[in-house]
């Protein structure tokens, strides 16, 4: 979901503007434009690629396609022996995960602005209206439908007997996974401002970690929607709104002992899981996110440089910035490699041991959703709605 940010310099929202549904802002500079980027510039080209000798092959074990994100970030997502997928028009298709074979495809007949999620035997998307569909895995067929208060903004996750959901409202559902009831929710107040993205949600251990407008991270407890903890990763500055915006985006990256996050216009800090005590905290603005593996954190930063800092001490190990302005997604840690895409459809996979390049593929155009991992592998959801399956070699 940690799904991909949009390149928040260029892109913010009145968040009380999400209270009224999915209307496109107005514009408040050239640059600056409605929900999801919608008729966004960019000034700095994408750098061009690199050589190096690939010191592995990169190769496509199969295509699917789900439609079009259009103005919406979707990013597939696994659970067992199945991928699935859903693009804005409101359809959603289930693959086998070890060929692509289509299984199912079903239209939910709603503009969707958030999926897939899927755990329990369910698959959730969520609407631009606020709506809930949970589809049952095996069949596709409609399982429930809830609206909520607002758009929903992050894939749905999960979590035992919960359905937890985020909207642009700011606030996080906790709901029945047997029928879509509301079980607890969470809410909390916006700034004016905020980044085009929501981030997702990361669980562990009962608890539920969300990262908000404004640099804060709050654990929420999932038996009961009350708050555990909350840490402020950054705070905002600046004299205008503008300057202030200072958003946790991506999902945050959790192990057995920390939670890490990452702002736009802040910094990058690690906190204990438990209690929510500052580990460590390093300078650093980022519009994608965040990712995790035994030794390092990886944050993608908003000039598209790649850094893997010690998640022990936040020493700064190594930086990749060969691939400046190239609008990466958020990073997925794979074993001795890290996997981000790009605005031009390019997959790029990093080593973790010094940042070099390793391998490089193609989909089938821009991608702004973080690659998922699938076991051996990982895919990839382009914004044409193509899911693309790939293996190193």
């Amino acid at each position: 979901m940690n799904s991909k940010l949009l390149r928040a310099s260029f892109v913010v929202l009145i968040s009380a503007a999400l209270l009224g549904g999915c209307s496109t802002l107005s514009r408040t500079t050239d640059t600056v434009a409605g929900w999801f980027s919608f008729g966004k510039k960019r000034v700095a080209q994408p750098a061009p690629l690199v050589d190096f000798a690939q010191k592995r092959q990169l190769s496509r074990a199969w295509a699917a396609t789900a439609g079009e994100a259009e103005r919406g970030v979707f990013a597939p997502a696994v659970d067992g022996g199945a991928v699935y997928a859903a693009g804005e028009a409101g359809r959603v298709v289930r693959v086998n995960l070890q060929n692509g074979a289509e299984t199912w495809r079903v239209d939910t007949g709603k503009k969707l602005s958030a999926g897939v999620g899927a755990g329990a035997g369910l698959v959730l998307v969520g609407g631009l209206k606020g709506e809930v569909v949970a589809l049952d895995a095996a069949s596709g067929a409609k399982r429930w439908e809830v609206t909520l208060t607002s758009m929903v903004v992050a894939p749905p996750v999960v979590q035992g007997e919960l359905v937890l959901v985020r909207t642009g409202n700011g606030q996080v559902h906790g709901l029945d996974v047997a029928d879509g009831s509301r079980k607890w929710l969470y809410s909390r107040q916006l700034p004016a401002l905020s980044l085009q993205g929501v981030s997702a949600l990361a669980v562990k251990d009962g608890l539920a970690y969300a990262g908000f407008p404004g640099g804060k991270l709050a654990a929420i407890q999932l038996s009961s929607g009350l708050q555990a903890w909350e840490a402020s990763v950054s705070m905002p500055r600046g004299a205008t709104e503008l300057e202030r915006v200072n958003d946790v985006v991506g999902v945050p990256a959790v192990d057995g002992q920390r939670v890490c996050a990452v702002t736009f216009q802040g910094r990058v800090a690690c906190y204990e899981r438990a209690k929510g005590a500052l580990i460590w905290a390093r300078e650093t603005s980022s519009d994608s996110g965040l990712s995790m593996d035994e030794q390092y954190v990886y944050v993608v930063d908003d000039k598209d440089a790649v850094t893997a800092y010690d998640k022990d001490t936040g020493r700064a190990a190594w930086r990749q910035d060969k691939l400046a302005n190239r609008q990466l997604t958020a990073p997925l840690s794979l074993g001795k490699y890290v996997a981000v895409a790009d605005v031009e459809g390019y997959v790029h996979l990093i080593s973790t041991e010094d940042g070099s390049f390793a391998a490089r593929a193609q989909a089938d155009g821009t991608v702004r959703a973080t690659p998922i991992d699938i076991g051996p592998g990982f895919a990839v959801q382009s914004v044409k709605g193509g899911v693309a399956a790939f293996k190193l070699n």
